[in-house]
């Protein structure tokens, strides 16, 4: 079969497999697992459970060494199975449909069109001729905050020295990348008749108070900036909010979201300091402000010297110039496993999660060509 029509194919089988986060990525998980173990790998299984009791499972595939606790490999190739949901009118989000040369499915794009490639491309490469070793990453959870992958740097299941993780980036290999953090704030009050508020305190109004000086933090963070992001600075973003219980009731209650996007030069927690000041100084001028912060998640940042051995690689077998993105990704859990990593695959993620979710049929063959001589430079 053609590398055109095996990757298309290979790409068809993943995408028929609903693979949403909420559910169990077992599917998945077997056919890859019967999938490597034809091509050669050795395989194993690291499964975990998610917070609802869910089994969820991490994939290891090894080629030219031995697959110990945590095997040392060359170059590591890594895919998340998991993808976001798809609208039920969308009812050709598992069968993947080919139009105008691209094909369409629920997770064309993220990342199961990077697992196609990578499968296709080391079915080109006679693993037994390998002199380095190979391996093939593919992770649970990572939609739902990279889990699949923290539970890897968690076992220290490997040690790649090279490592390209998959997202979609149009082909251009990505050096650094913004990290993710959550915090859940409440905001207290006292509730009374909205007919005599001296009786009570709006929680409302006092989250307003702190939502202008959190909007006072976003501006001042613009000033410390790095100029090869964009948007070049750490980016804030109040999320969702919900309070008070009735339209004539003073609130008592305000809660919201905010996530920050820290550059990787830039402490994750800079903004929780700044948040902290802020809440400070409300209380200066208000007594009786009571207010909550609970940090959900911190992510940090990952960032790949521009001259770099795999970044200069793939610029040359690319074409493109080596970038930055704004959104997370699995990288910095492979650096902190060892790996010098670079993000790539195709597809562009201003595509990925909607409906019509597609992959450029052209990116992806090159970029089956791009993964096999990243194989054959660095283990072959």
């Amino acid at each position: 079969m053609s590398v055109h029509r095996s990757v298309i194919a290979t790409l068809a089988q993943l995408v028929q497999i609903d693979s949403v986060s909420a559910r169990t990525n077992s599917e998945i998980v077997s056919w890859l697992e019967a999938h490597c173990r034809r091509l050669g790998f050795k395989v194993r299984r690291l499964p975990y459970q998610d917070e609802f009791g869910i089994e969820k499972i991490n994939l290891l595939a090894v080629s030219g060494t031995e697959l110990t606790d945590a095997p040392e490999v060359e170059l590591a190739l890594v895919g998340h199975t998991d993808t976001v949901p798809y609208d039920s009118a969308w009812t050709e989000a598992t069968r993947l449909t080919e139009r105008d040369g691209k094909l369409f499915g629920r997770g064309a794009c993220d990342t199961k069109g990077f697992i196609a490639a990578a499968l296709t491309a080391v079915a080109q490469v006679d693993l037994n001729k390998l002199r380095r070793p190979l391996a093939l990453v593919f992770t649970a959870d990572e939609e739902l905050g990279l889990l699949g992958a923290k539970h890897l740097k968690a076992k220290n299941a490997l040690h790649p020295r090279h490592a390209i993780v998959g997202e979609p980036t149009s082909l251009r290999p990505i050096r650094a990348g913004k990290g993710y953090c959550l915090a859940q704030i409440s905001v207290g009050g006292s509730e009374g008749h909205s007919a005599y508020p001296d009786l009570g305190a709006s929680a409302i109004f006092r989250a307003a108070r702190l939502i202008k000086r959190i909007e006072e933090i976003a501006h001042q963070l613009r000033s410390e900036g790095d100029e090869d992001f964009d948007p070049s600075f750490t980016t804030l973003n109040v999320g969702l909010i919900n309070g008070g219980s009735a339209k004539n009731v003073i609130p008592g209650l305000c809660r919201m979201t905010l996530e920050w996007r820290p550059l990787p030069g830039q402490s994750p927690l800079h903004v929780m300091d700044l948040l902290s000041s802020e809440v400070e100084r409300e209380r200066a001028v208000d007594q009786e402000f009571d207010c909550k912060v609970t940090l959900e998640r911190i992510d940090h940042g990952f960032a790949t010297a521009a001259n770099a051995e795999l970044v200069r690689y793939l610029e040359e077998a690319s074409g493109q110039q080596s970038g930055t993105v704004a959104f997370g990704t699995e990288a910095p859990q492979m650096i902190a496993l060892g790996a010098e990593a670079v993000v790539m695959g195709p597809g562009d993620i201003r595509v990925a999660h909607r409906t019509g979710e597609f992959v450029p049929l052209d990116e992806l063959e090159r970029c089956v060509a791009i993964l096999k001589g990243a194989v054959e430079h660095y283990c072959g």
